[in-house]
């Protein structure tokens, strides 16, 4: 049912801008010394990988969609929950303000916030599972004020549980006309297979991708990568490093988190990748096809690689709080 009740005044501001104002690398950063090299991701021509072999390049890519099939909603808003099995929902704003939030809690009573654009659907990974999801669409009223909307429950079963983080969402954005996608399936066309893969995008990324101080102190509270911008200005904040590699994996079949959460007291974006191969990153990642791995390449790409091995060490100086 619509309503349009005064919502509490909602913490946005700490919300969005906390990840990406920080710095995102924390006290850990240094400029890349003259001596330091890309991290070599070690075995991915080792272990049973024979040099010859070739990974199927995916050239059909997942891309969500409104089908219309199950829609909650008024006349202002639209919730589309169709594909909800596949691990994202859609949900679009008619107008009529001038800011919309969205937060989504999921079954263990994690809510993430949002920020919609007006008058098109866009999707949002459905990342805690399976069970009853809980969404409230907000319009601004006044100052920091927000008034729900509207709000819905839903009940998820995924036919994966991979499939949140495979699909593009908001934060992950891509099709197949994204120059980023054009060059990924270039690097698989290259590899041996999944974790030569990944050892091909990460050296990418933080041989190119440079950080932009600039752009970290004056990002805005609703800021969001695009992964086409980062790889033609070559620069970026730690959002635009996860988004733009979370991208170039999951294009090509690799379940990939962008995560955020604290890199030691820093606020921070990074990515965790599954791979069903067993091989070793440079000592540091163990791909064990049981657990998701962490990888900083933000870090990488500011650091040498024996202070990033240092740091990144178990992983235990990461502290997760959300998965998109």
């Amino acid at each position: 049912m619509h309503k349009k009740t005064l919502a509490i005044c909602l913490s946005f501001t700490l919300l969005f801008s906390a990840p990406f104002l920080t710095g995102c690398s924390g006290s850990t950063s240094s400029a890349k010394s003259d001596n330091s090299t890309s991290m070599s991701l070690g075995s991915s021509k080792s272990k049973n990988h024979s040099d010859d072999k070739k990974r199927t390049t995916i050239k059909e890519y997942l891309l969500p969609s409104a089908s219309g099939s199950v829609v909650y909603g008024n006349d202002i808003v639209s919730i589309d929950a169709s594909n909800i099995s596949e691990g994202y929902v859609m949900i679009k704003h008619q107008g009529g303000v001038d800011k919309v939030k969205l937060q989504i809690t999921t079954p263990d009573g994690t809510t993430y916030s949002y920020t919609l654009a007006i008058g098109s659907f866009e999707a949002f990974p459905l990342s805690g599972g399976d069970g009853n999801y809980h969404i409230d669409i907000l319009e601004h009223a006044y100052d920091n004020m927000y008034a729900v909307a509207f709000s819905q429950d839903i009940n998820v079963t995924l036919n994966d549980e991979f499939r949140p983080y495979l699909y593009p969402n908001q934060y992950v954005w891509f099709t197949q006309d994204y120059k980023a996608v054009s060059y990924a399936a270039s690097l698989s066309e290259k590899s041996s297979n999944d974790l030569d893969y990944v050892e091909q995008v990460y050296s990418y990324v933080i041989e190119n991708i440079s950080y932009d101080e600039e752009l970290a102190q004056n990002v805005q509270a609703d800021y969001l990568p695009d992964i086409d911008r980062t790889m033609d200005t070559k620069k970026g904040i730690c959002f635009d490093y996860a988004s733009l590699m979370s991208a170039m994996l999951r294009s090509q079949g690799i379940p990939t988190k962008l995560v955020v959460g604290y890199s030691g007291d820093a606020y921070h974006a990074w990515i965790s990748v599954y791979l069903t191969e067993i091989g070793w990153i440079d000592n540091i990642i163990e791909f064990d096809g049981r657990e998701w791995s962490l990888i900083d390449p933000t870090l990488a790409a500011n650091n040498s690689s024996k202070s990033v091995a240092k740091y990144v060490g178990d992983g235990s100086n990461y502290t997760v709080k959300y998965s998109y």
